[in-house]
């Protein structure tokens, strides 16, 4: 099964996709959206870019970050628009979607909620025994979103 792991943002939107069996990332990275654009047109631009990588790598099953505690209003609102646009281009392609906040996803990749990126990012490669820390960041989220819907892809939800 092929599962595509979402950190999502609206300045930087972080994608990966793995095969579950055997467990392996075919690619990672990160969707950019220019500053300079208004709103919609960001909006936009990460449907379309997203639309192409479910184009290209047909995942079965995709793992979204949710959102649980903003100090920013302001960001967190643009952040729960991404994340409209992002599950409703998932619905809309009839990919089984599981939802994980920072802290379920930081638990199990390693064993501790409060982790800081660099623990995320050592455990990732070393789950996915990678060469290299995966940078940038919300492209390693992106990665450890993904390990987790691997071992859990009987929690998702029901389309």
């Amino acid at each position: 099964m092929r599962i595509l792991g979402i950190d999502p943002g609206l300045a930087t939107t972080g994608y990966a996709i793995l095969d579950k069996s055997p467990l392996n990332a075919l690619d990672w990275g990160i969707i950019s959206t220019p500053k300079s654009d208004d709103t919609a047109e960001r909006l936009l631009t990460l449907q379309k870019d997203l639309d192409k990588l479910i184009k290209k790598y047909h995942p079965k099953m995709a793992v979204v970050e949710s959102i649980y505690f903003a100090k920013n209003v302001k960001t967190a609102i643009q952040v729960a628009q991404a994340r409209g646009v992002i599950l409703a281009g998932l619905q809309s392609k009839r990919i089984k979607i599981l939802e994980l906040t920072p802290l379920q996803m930081k638990s199990q990749i390693t064993s501790y909620g409060a982790a800081d990126k660099s623990q995320v990012q050592y455990m990732v490669k070393n789950i996915l025994k990678l060469k290299t820390v995966p940078k940038p960041d919300d492209a390693a989220d992106a990665l450890a979103l993904a390990i987790c819907g691997a071992s859990h892809h009987d929690k998702i939800q029901k389309i």
